[in-house]
């Protein structure tokens, strides 16, 4: 356990001490470092409860009680005497059972006056090692006991820690920026999507002005596998149970996948697309001259997310892939692969995500204390990842392993990239797969005339449509550039009476294909501005009495303040060679 994740254990022991003796009635259960900090969950049943008022006042009472916690030591102790220890807490009671039947050891810690059921890794002297000030109480939940619906509820107390208190500062700071930009009250403020309890949790509905920034995104999608050579292709949303158990999906996907039962056939959603296309592969006879084979597509799969987990667009029931299939020659491995990693650049440079030391890619590979979790024989896997580590070498990439994070049927290069204030997301990935071509017994004849099996990559740009969406609307806080935006130019008058003539820049702006509208309500000139600028429109082109005398308009952009007055014209090449550079 490294230093920083010692602290933040300590710091849930502390709390767990500060609400025992606040509320001696509370049973403490868990309380494991996360992430950001830590959490403890209680039982509160039979007295009072917390409540976000007062986790200031919990704060300041776990930083008068720090400096008396010099030391944190544990003891190995009988599962007697451990259940004696927690006799009224039937939590505790249960694990320590646990702990038992696996033939692990009962360790108890303490510091000052309160001991905990715990396995260990602390702050040796939590009073000189953790700072009052690096960490804070953040808020409560509720949470079931072991994560089970059918136990009873408890409450939760989250906590923000951090070596420094600049370092919980800044993250504080990013937090406060992340809820400004949270995606979910952008898409209703932008009306980009709706989520519709009719419809259900997991499954938006997106606008038009949404359904534009979708197709926008996939259109330049297309545009840039295009010219890497692959072709479209077209599949449905279901198959038959038996596809998904040749390709491994079934004992994987079938207790989270929709199943569907017609008159008198069985049929699943989709949880993966790339059965599909392997039976579009296997549909023709292949010579070696015929590979690489590149096929892209656009479409959704189905998975039952738990209603709890899902999340306006970043968790969702049907998603948007943006998925690719190549099938080649192991000696065209290298070359597949750095087309895919150019189009992952152009894609994401295109859209401000690219910047140095602002992305980095992971290798996903095997755990090997799991190996029953992976399809395929070990030299097959040794040689996938071998290549991956060659080609991230090759192509310069910033690569960490990441023990563990394959797919079931290969390892992957996962691409992680940083958003405008600081946060990682992984986006787009490359996986190497030599195990279902020879699950679906694919095959090309090579020069010799013998059948060989070809490799598969599956790639994926953008990932789920739907989660990248929600991490590009908070990357740009909803200030699409001029490109994604439904709306691109707002033609605004200043009176009724330049109504006509700001109908003619509109159709100025319409015929060279920008996306424009007009504001004529019987508005102040500033609220329309004001207005305009909510909606975060790139454009405003205001018309009043000296516009119409000069036949100009008089340009606000929303990137580079007022702009000099110039003819309608000049308006339009200017907007347009925006939106055609993608700039």
């Amino acid at each position: 356990m490294n230093p920083l994740e010692a602290k933040r254990h300590t710091l849930a022991h502390l709390l767990a001490a500060v609400i025992q003796k606040k509320y001696p009635h509370a049973k403490p259960t868990i309380g494991p470092a996360v992430d950001t900090g830590f959490y403890y969950d209680f039982d509160f049943s039979g007295g009072a409860t917390p409540t976000s008022e007062d986790l200031a006042s919990l704060t300041e009472e776990m930083r008068a009680l720090l400096p008396t916690w010099n030391s944190m030591t544990g003891a190995p102790v009988s599962e007697a005497q451990a259940t004696e220890q927690f006799a009224a807490n039937q939590y505790k009671k249960e694990l320590i059972q646990e702990i038992t039947q696996r033939g692990d050891t009962l360790t108890l810690y303490t510091a000052g006056t309160f001991t905990d059921l715990c396995r260990g890794g602390h702050s040796e002297n939590p009073a000189t090692e953790i700072a009052p000030d690096s960490f804070v109480l953040d808020r409560i939940a509720g949470a079931y006991w072991r994560g089970d619906e059918k136990n009873p509820m408890l409450t939760r107390i989250y906590g923000l820690a951090f070596d420094t208190k600049e370092a919980l500062d800044a993250y504080v700071t990013q937090k406060e920026e992340a809820l400004k930009r949270d995606h979910r009250k952008l898409g209703q403020e932008l009306d980009l999507f709706v989520i519709s309890d009719l419809v259900g949790a997991g499954l938006p509905l997106f606008t038009p002005k949404g359904t534009i920034v979708r197709d926008e995104l996939i259109s330049f999608l297309w545009e840039l596998n295009k010219a890497q050579g692959y072709e479209k292709v077209d599949i449905p949303h279901l198959a038959k149970p038996d596809l998904y158990k040749v390709s491994g999906h079934w004992d994987k996907y079938k207790d989270d996948g929709f199943q569907v039962h017609g008159r008198d056939k069985h049929y699943m959603l989709k949880p993966m697309n790339c059965p599909h296309h392997t039976q579009i592969y296997a549909s023709r006879p292949k010579s070696y001259r015929d590979l690489p084979i590149r096929y892209f597509d656009v479409t959704r799969v189905y998975r039952d997310e738990n209603s709890g987990e899902l999340l306006g667009l970043s968790r969702v029931l049907s998603i948007t892939q943006d998925d690719g299939h190549v099938f080649c020659r192991p000696d065209q491995i290298a070359d597949e692969a750095g087309r895919i990693i150019s189009i992952i650049k152009d894609f994401y440079s295109t859209l401000n995500m690219l910047g140095e030391g602002s992305y980095w890619a992971r290798l996903s590979v095997r755990d090997p204390k799991t190996p029953d979790k992976y399809l395929g024989d070990t030299a097959i896997w040794d040689a996938a990842e071998a290549h991956l580590e060659a080609i991230a070498s090759a192509e310069g990439l910033t690569m960490i392993r990441g023990e563990g994070e394959a797919a079931f049927y290969g390892p992957k290069l996962d691409f992680m990239f940083k958003d405008a204030i600081g946060r990682e997301w992984q986006l787009a990935t490359i996986q190497l797969d030599f195990v279902q071509p020879e699950r679906f017994k694919l095959e090309y004849t090579d020069q010799t005339g013998a059948k060989v099996r070809p490799v598969m990559i599956h790639r994926a740009i953008s990932g789920s449509l739907e989660r990248f969406l929600s991490v590009m609307i908070e990357h740009y806080a909803g200030a699409f550039p001029a490109w994604l935006s439904p709306v691109q130019a707002m033609v605004i008058p200043v009176s009724d009476k330049h109504i006509e003539y700001a109908k003619t820049v509109l159709s100025a702006l319409k015929d060279a294909d920008i996306r424009a509208d007009i504001d004529d309500a019987n508005d102040s000139l500033g609220k329309k501005i004001r207005a305009a600028k909510t909606e975060k429109i790139p454009y405003v082109l205001i018309v009043g009495d000296k516009e119409i005398e000069s036949s100009t308009v008089t340009i606000e952009s929303r990137d580079h303040g007022k702009l000099d007055p110039v003819s309608t014209t000049e308006a339009v090449v200017r907007i347009s060679k925006e939106i055609r550079d993608r700039a």
